[in-house]
């Protein structure tokens, strides 16, 4: 059933986000600057597509399971999952379209965290249990920062063709059988179809209203299996590579006393498309180690977490320094001196050197 709805689900993003990009490209076009990946005016809102294919083949999906025993299938309750991320999706609509503060961003982003604790409960802190009343506050406190970081950090991390949906799909299939939550095989393949738009040169972007409300559905992946709280932990290392760049690029800025509220191309996938390499390329270097740390993962369990912890910081210093070599290299290179060509004044060619 699953697989022919996730089928289903592609098909379905495939079509709605064309639809998007030809009736409503125009009202929400993103217009390049300087803080820009990309060189054209490329539409955005693609996200709305692959949102509304998983809307409609997971109501199918729930519908169709909602007899057999809860022990067969951890699926959460499609019902608060639309009131998480319903939210976060109208405001990144309006966001895409006219823009929005980053006040009413947050407090939309907390509005749904908090819905998700609610739900869900709290991501497993098994160390704060023996503290009492001060230990619970410490734990909400801290998971609705947890959810809301992710939330931002995919958002942040969404600024190159291909990237975020493409790793996105990897972690949420991962997920979805790791954590045995087929629900979110659906989303994972309604990104396929929109990758069909997304992938270098995109023509169409998923916009704020798809990155966060991924960040918000690894989330309710995560937070929706609570029983077993060493799966849940090894589970959260499929998402080092995307918040492993944010965070690092977070703390680098902090440490560099820069204005954090404040856009910018300083994270480690837009300095590797800077220093030369190609959207693709950036994006399959991403893919590669999401995969890989899924291989790990699966292999050795818990260890196989700590070891892609260990290799993603490794990662990030090794990318790290190659970014400023290439950066030292490029300085004191030799400059180039482009001989002036030769300009002809009535039927006079005055010698370009004697130009000033």
């Amino acid at each position: 059933m699953y697989f022919i709805l996730a089928i289903a689900s592609a098909v379905l993003s495939l079509l709605g986000v064309a639809l998007i990009k030809q009736r409503w490209g125009k009202q929400l076009l993103d217009i390049p600057n300087q803080r820009s990946s990309h060189s054209q005016p490329t539409p955005r809102g693609g996200g709305i597509g692959f949102i509304i294919a998983f809307a409609i083949t997971g109501t199918i999906a729930s519908t169709l399971t909602s007899n057999l025993p809860q022990i067969l299938l951890t699926t959460p309750n499609p019902s608060y999952i639309w009131l998480i991320l319903t939210p976060l999706a109208l405001i990144g609509i309006i966001d895409d379209k006219r823009g929005v503060p980053a006040v009413p961003r947050y407090l939309v982003q907390l509005l749904a965290a908090s819905i998700m604790i609610a739900h869900f409960g709290l991501f497993p802190l098994p160390w704060l249990s023996n503290l009492g009343i001060i230990g619970q506050i410490i734990a909400i406190s801290l998971t609705l920062i947890g959810i809301t970081a992710l939330i931002n950090f995919y958002n942040f991390m969404d600024g190159l063709d291909g990237l975020v949906a493409s790793v996105s799909a990897l972690q949420l299939g991962f997920l979805a059988l790791y954590l045995n939550q087929p629900l979110f095989l659906l989303l994972a393949a309604a990104l396929l179809g929109f990758l069909w738009w997304n992938w270098s040169p995109a023509k169409i972007f998923m916009g704020d209203a798809g990155s966060t409300v991924l960040g918000a559905t690894v989330a309710i992946a995560l937070l929706n299996n609570n029983n077993q709280p060493s799966l849940t932990w090894s589970a959260l290392a499929v998402t080092f590579p995307l918040i492993g760049d944010a965070i690092y690029t977070l703390s680098r800025r902090l440490i560099r006393r820069e204005n954090i509220f404040k856009a910018h191309r300083s994270h480690l996938y837009q300095r590797l498309q800077q220093s030369g390499w190609s959207h693709r390329q950036v994006a399959i270097a991403y893919l590669t180690a999401t995969a890989t740390i899924i291989l790990a993962i699966t292999t050795f369990g818990t260890i196989g977490s700590w070891l892609s912890l260990i290799a993603v910081i490794i990662a990030i210093a090794t990318v790290e320094l190659y970014l400023q070599s290439r950066s030292t290299f490029a300085t004191s290179a030799p400059k180039v001196h482009q001989q002036k060509p030769d300009v002809s004044v009535g039927s006079t060619k005055i010698p370009a050197q004697t130009l000033p």
